[in-house]
């Protein structure tokens, strides 16, 4: 049985990404790569391979890098949104223009491609939607409020997805990876808020952890391909997936203090409910 899929895969050129295309190539499929570059793919040689300038942030260069996908390849089975940065700093010290910048590559592109998408699947009844969150999209941590908001609407919007395609034909999911041994902590994928404040000092030392854990981080990139694959070819796929065994603990541990924490208020929840 062949299983080999179409797949549009945005900021491919590093990471996640760029692990997911050698993988996803060498099993078969093939595979349609977005960058603000295509010369990033220049080590990449096969006639399954579509690489694509596409600037994120523009309906219009996303539309047409779909187009060429459908037309290459005749369809389109897996869409992942891949691309983003973590932006680091107390909400106070961020500008409105970072602010706008991570929203923008963090959370409004995946709207975009998800909307330009959508007619190529709802015509075939068939597609799966995997849109790249994080675990900090559901567990915060320290210093990374408003990347963490954006991933917190990536994953929002995949839960909400979800039920609005699933009669469609159309499966959503939302993976929020742990740590994984890519470039992600290194200057290329993350950046720091230009103002600084002293009374958010101790922001800087979970920062500095950023250096402490890089190259010793869990995840190993180069089985994530697998892990995708079992995903799309699953009748019944997870909304939610938490990749990598500290993500897993994380949410776990996040959905104990939640659980905890709405017993603990549960009579005032109630308070507000007319008395029968």
């Amino acid at each position: 049985m062949n299983n080999s899929k179409v797949w549009y895969i945005t900021g491919a050129s590093k990471g996640i990404g760029r692990s997911l295309v050698e993988k996803l190539l060498l099993q078969g499929n093939k595979v349609a790569a977005t960058s603000r570059q295509t010369s990033a793919f220049f080590a990449i040689t096969s006639e399954n391979f579509l690489p694509l300038e596409v600037n994120l942030t523009d309906e219009k260069s996303i539309a047409i890098s779909l187009e060429k996908t459908k037309n290459a390849f005749g369809k389109i089975d897996v869409i992942v949104n891949n691309a983003g940065y973590g932006i680091g700093g107390a909400i106070e010290e961020l500008s409105e223009h970072e602010i706008n910048d991570n929203f923008n590559v963090n959370f409004f592109a995946v709207v975009k491609v998800i909307q330009q998408a959508l007619p190529y699947l709802r015509s075939q009844h068939s597609g799966h939607i995997i849109n790249i969150s994080s675990i900090a999209g559901f567990a915060p941590g320290l210093g990374w409020s408003i990347y963490c908001a954006a991933k917190f609407a990536v994953t929002g919007l995949s839960e909400s997805l979800a039920n609005d395609l699933k009669p469609l034909g159309i499966n959503v999911t939302a993976v929020l990876p742990g740590w994984f041994r890519t470039n992600f902590a290194k200057q290329d994928s993350i950046v720091f808020s230009k103002k600084q404040i002293d009374d958010y000092s101790f922001l800087r030392t979970t920062h500095q952890k950023m250096d402490e854990i890089d190259g010793k981080q869990l995840g190993n990139p180069e089985k994530v391909a697998d892990t995708f694959i079992e995903l799309v070819n699953n009748e019944n796929p997870p909304t939610l997936l938490f990749l990598g065994s500290d993500a897993y603990k994380r949410a776990n541990e996040k959905i104990t203090q939640l659980s905890q924490e709405i017993q603990q208020w549960r009579n005032l929840s109630a308070s507000t409910d007319f008395e029968e």
